[in-house]
């Protein structure tokens, strides 16, 4: 079993060895479907799937990657998207300038297309059985789609500068943010072959691990720099967000209760995940 560090750097390994690249006489096609991937990130979502696989059957660990690259791919599809000029418009992500900046609109939007459906093909090519990977596209389509991620999206772009109550605040990121990181776990889940109830257990889990990630987003964009986050700051002022609903005091008590909720969370978990996810917690999210 491998901690955190060492996970990350064979995922980084394997993410370079396995970046996609097709045969044609595109000037730029390549290093721009790879050009987001390859700029890094926190890998986060990969991290979690691998931390339950690594834990739990750690002999699946190098057949899971093919899992977890899918996964980042098809966050990193979500963040070039996220910031077309349609939606958010911004002109840095992870430290570096925009697809749309760097090339062109029409390429941010087919390498975003293109990250989402290679995902799939990733999965369906994996070093697994047939049922898993059935099972794996069918919750990984279901969460990054119209039951999640796109939903929550579409609720984020239509509800601006529109006060939510904080129920609805509640659905939109669950929708748009905590669905996918909890798909992160419950994936890991699947190919570990846990029993229905596990899968549950930490489904819920990922859910409210995904709450506290919007929330600490919410508070990054309103207390960092754009250096510092690595991506256009103080620029939520139109957005629901839960600093706009509840200031940045109540964002940050919100954090913490969510914290120590995690924390209690985890005694329904296995004694060596437990303690692997609450690892993650101290270093993602420490206490303001």
């Amino acid at each position: 079993m491998r901690d955190q560090k060492d996970l990350l750097l064979a995922f980084e390994d394997f993410l370079k060895q396995h970046l996609p690249k097709v045969e044609s006489f595109h000037p730029h096609f390549n290093t721009a479907l790879s050009e987001m991937l390859r700029v890094g990130g926190k890998r986060f979502r990969p991290l979690l799937l691998l931390c339950v696989v690594d834990r739990l059957k750690p002999l699946l660990t190098k057949n899971a990657m093919y899992i977890a690259l899918a996964l980042e791919m098809m966050h990193t599809y979500s963040l070039i998207h996220d910031d077309l000029p349609s939606m958010d418009n911004a002109d840095t992500r992870r430290g570096h300038p925009t697809l749309h900046v760097s090339y062109d609109e029409v390429t941010a939007v087919l390498v975003g297309d293109a990250l989402n459906t290679h995902a799939f093909y990733l999965i369906t090519n994996a070093p697994l059985s047939a049922d898993i990977k059935v099972e794996l596209t069918s919750i990984l389509s279901k969460d990054a789609g119209i039951y999640g991620m796109v939903l929550g999206q579409a609720c984020d772009c239509f509800f601006e500068n529109k006060k939510l109550s904080f129920d609805e605040l509640t659905f939109l990121h669950i929708h748009k943010t905590a669905k996918l990181i909890a798909t992160s776990l419950l994936m890991g889940g699947i190919i570990c072959e846990l029993d229905a109830k596990s899968k549950d257990i930490l489904y819920d889990f990922g859910l409210k691990l995904g709450l506290l990630f919007q929330i600490q987003d919410d508070i990054i964009d309103a207390t960092l720099s754009s250096q510092e986050a690595g991506k256009p700051t103080q620029n939520d002022t139109q957005k629901n967000s839960f600093v706009n609903l509840l200031g940045l005091k109540g964002a940050q008590e919100e954090k913490k209760k969510m914290i120590d909720e995690l924390h209690v969370a985890c005694s329904t978990l296995d004694e060596r995940l437990a303690l692997f996810l609450q690892e993650i917690i101290k270093k993602y999210f420490k206490k303001d």
